[in-house]
């Protein structure tokens, strides 16, 4: 099975497209001579990102691809589960550790898993998300900084009174983002 991210893209303060790298790209090159700034996000970070539009919409459509688009599926075995051998560098400490674990590769694994479930990081997360595409996109809207310190703090009823008379895309997708960072405090988002 593939990881298929999701991108967005936005005209202005208007949601272009969502989807797929492909997609996404083809949208962007086909209003990429649009007077109104042209941004595109990884949909999951918020991260802005950077595409080479040069060329045909499907030229420009197989280079995002490439870079951005869905990693292929591999081969029969192990790596079949996503398994990648790379280096590991830790404390002795941490190697007396590991060595006494019935398997290290499992007990790393477990201990990755853990800190990725824990609500506080993907909070923060869902935190940084937000800000990095509110601060690529709305850093001059109304209340941008009001609305960043509730993000932060975790007020979710702040953090929507704060973006009430922003664009409706982006008002919309910065509510997305922020949700998860509001759901252990039980204000809405």
């Amino acid at each position: 099975m593939t990881d298929q991210p999701t991108f967005v893209a936005f005209l202005g303060h208007r949601l272009l497209a969502r989807g797929p790298a492909a997609a996404v790209a083809r949208a962007a090159h086909a209003a990429q001579n649009e007077t109104a700034p042209l941004l595109v996000f990884d949909a999951a970070t918020g991260a802005p990102l950077d595409l080479d539009l040069r060329g045909t919409a499907e030229e420009a459509a197989a280079r995002v691809e490439a870079v951005f688009g869905a990693e292929s599926p591999r081969g029969r075995g192990r790596p079949k589960l996503g398994v990648e051998a790379r280096e590991v560098t830790l404390l002795p400490r941490h190697w007396d550790w590991l060595r006494a674990q019935p398997g290290a590769s499992v007990a790393l694994r477990k201990l990755v898993e853990a800190a990725t479930r824990d609500p506080r990081q993907e909070a923060r997360r869902a935190q940084e998300a937000a800000y990095k595409f509110m601060h690529a996109i709305g850093g001059d809207l109304p209340d941008f900084e009001e609305a960043t310190r509730a993000l932060f703090a975790r007020d979710g009823d702040g953090f929507a009174a704060r973006i009430a008379g922003w664009p409706d895309d982006i008002r919309a997708h910065a509510l997305a983002l922020a949700r998860p960072a509001f759901a252990q405090t039980g204000a809405k988002g």
